[in-house]
């Protein structure tokens, strides 16, 4: 569906899903902001943006700097023009330092929450009070299938996610009245570089579980944020929308 004269933002937009996100909402025809922290990525996805013939504003941010999440949005409203989509994509799990939770300590746990909950919330303060002066406006967030099911030593990630939906129940019940929506995608197994490095043990297993026999792509999970950003989302708010190819339920 049509997004033309709509200004998105995408965090985490370097690589993976992030970037198909971008690539998809400027396909559609928004003028795309992408935030992330490594410069490289971001000069590759807004020339894949730039190609669909729309704007794009590529900002290189330290996420878990608030300040800098600040400074970085003031610069996209002054550059790109009021906010009318938010995909608050970036997050990520502790990669080779998971532990279980007997065996973790207060700092991974308070970089996960930061990681996976807390900026989410800081890049959502930036511009809710303008989507509610505008009476307009399609906030997303990506979750993960983490916060549905266990995985072993991810219990501080799991948590932080389900803390993401918390936050996206409770939200959209705030703001519905002044036309905002507030949704959440909750991916299962993608096929990103981090999914490619596991060892194949783990993607054999991973493979077995999923009733469709295959990762997911990228671009499965842009055309669900694609949607949930679009006007035939209207009537759609507070929701988990899980792209697990079946391995995942509510």
């Amino acid at each position: 569906m049509s997004l033309d004269g709509m200004h998105a933002v995408v965090t985490g937009a370097a690589s993976g899903i992030g970037r198909a996100c971008a690539v998809r909402l400027a396909e559609d025809g928004a003028d795309v902001a992408v935030l992330d922290i490594d410069e490289a990525g971001l000069v590759e996805t807004a020339a894949l943006v730039e190609a669909t013939g729309r704007r794009c504003l590529p900002v290189a941010v330290d996420l878990l700097d608030r300040s800098a999440i600040v400074t970085a949005f003031d610069r996209v409203k002054a550059e790109l023009g009021p906010v009318t989509v938010l995909h608050s994509n970036a997050g990520g799990t502790a990669g080779d330092r998971v532990r279980t939770f007997a065996n973790s300590d207060d700092r991974q746990w308070d970089t996960m929450t930061a990681l996976n909950l807390g900026q989410n919330v800081d890049c959502v303060r930036q511009v809710v009070n303008d989507m509610i002066e505008a009476r307009y406006g399609r906030i997303i967030v990506t979750s993960s299938e983490m916060a549905f099911r266990t995985g072993f030593g991810m219990v501080d990630y799991s948590a932080a996610k389900a803390g993401l939906l918390g936050f996206v129940r409770s939200l959209a019940n705030e703001v519905g009245r002044h036309g905002v929506t507030v949704n959440a995608v909750c991916p299962g197994a993608i096929r990103t570089p981090l999914a490619e490095s596991l060892p194949e043990e783990h993607r054999a297993r991973t493979l077995s579980q999923i009733p469709l026999g295959r990762l997911g792509e990228p671009e499965e999970i842009a055309h669900a944020v694609s949607f949930l950003a679009s006007p035939g989302a209207s009537y759609v708010t507070g929701e988990s929308l899980l792209v697990t190819g079946g391995r995942t339920y509510h």
